[in-house]
Parts: structure tokens; sequence; C-alpha cells
């Protein structure tokens, strides 16, 4: 259970940054380009992220229903807005729905809010939800970037190859 709104939020902020590490990799070229036929783009991914995040969860959260937009291209400011478009829709989007998670309650933590679906959950189980949807279109932003040959910061200070190459030193392996 998510332990509280200052929390959530601290904890919310930290993993929106990792994902936003992915758009500033990227250069204006890279925006339109989709690893197939009809899959999501990088603008895509990032405007569905923005709009859920602010359109659906934190609307949800607040007893409302879902708003989502969508993810066109018209929502960052049409396809000539570019990188900063796309980067002001994504800013705008999170500090509004910040500002929405941080009239949350403890109390209103574990109410209930109604999903798309229709189905009740409790608000912190909602929130744990955005995250985890978080986590999963930024494994496809990192795997996309790397089709591109952009190169991110890793997720948290150390690569694997670091990773494995410190436990060697500490005589795990």
């Amino acid at each position: 259970m998510l332990q509280d709104t200052p929390s959530f939020l601290a904890y919310w902020r930290n993993a929106r940054a990792r994902t936003v590490r992915v758009l500033e990799a990227l250069e204006p070229g890279d925006l339109a380009w989709a690893p197939a036929p009809g899959a999501f783009t990088f603008g895509d991914l990032f405007r569905h992220l923005a709009g859920l995040e602010r359109f659906m969860y934190a609307e949800n959260v607040q007893g409302r229903p879902s708003l989502y937009p969508g993810h066109g291209a018209e929502l960052s400011g049409g396809p000539d807005a570019g990188l900063d478009g796309l980067r002001a829709y994504l800013d705008r989007c999170h500090a509004e729905s910040l500002a929405i998670f941080a009239t949350l309650t403890d109390a209103d933590l574990l109410a209930p809010c109604v999903t798309p679906a229709g189905a009740p959950m409790a608000t912190w189980k909602w929130l744990r939800a955005m995250a985890e949807h978080e986590a999963h279109h930024r494994g496809q932003l990192y795997l996309m970037a790397s089709l591109r040959g952009r190169s991110v910061a890793p997720l948290f200070g150390l690569t694997e190859e670091q990773v494995a190459a410190a436990s060697r030193v500490k005589g795990l392996f």
C-alpha cells in the first residue's frame, strides 16, 4: 500500500523523471518513428502517458469519469511542435496531475475510485496501477531509443555491466 500522499508524490516525481530521460535523449526526427507499422511512435507514447495520467488517473481519483483524449499529435501542438511541444504537454499534464494527487488524504487513498471499466478499486491501488503502466511504457521507450541508437541514462545510475563489475569486485562471483 502507498504509505501517504507526500511519499507517493515524491516517488511519482522520480518515476516520471526516469521516463523523461528518454525524451531528453531524442532528436526531433525520432518523434514520428515507430518500431513497426501501426505501432505507437515516441510521440504517441509520451502523449499517451501524459493524457492517461491527467485525464484518466487524476480524474478517477477525484471520483470523476475518464476524459482521456487519446494520443494524437494535436494534443502537443501538432506535428510541427516537435520536442518542445511534446515536453510542454507532458510537463503540463504532470503538473496538473500532481496538484490533484496532492489533495488526496490518507482516507482518500483507502477509499474506492471507479476505473474506466467500471470496477471499484482502492485509490492507492489505482495509483499503483498508474505507476505500473508507466513502467511498462518506459521499457518500450528505452528499447525504442536503443533501436534508434540513442543513449539514455541508466534507470538507477549504473548499467548492468557496472553492477556486474561491482559485484565481482566484492567477491560475490
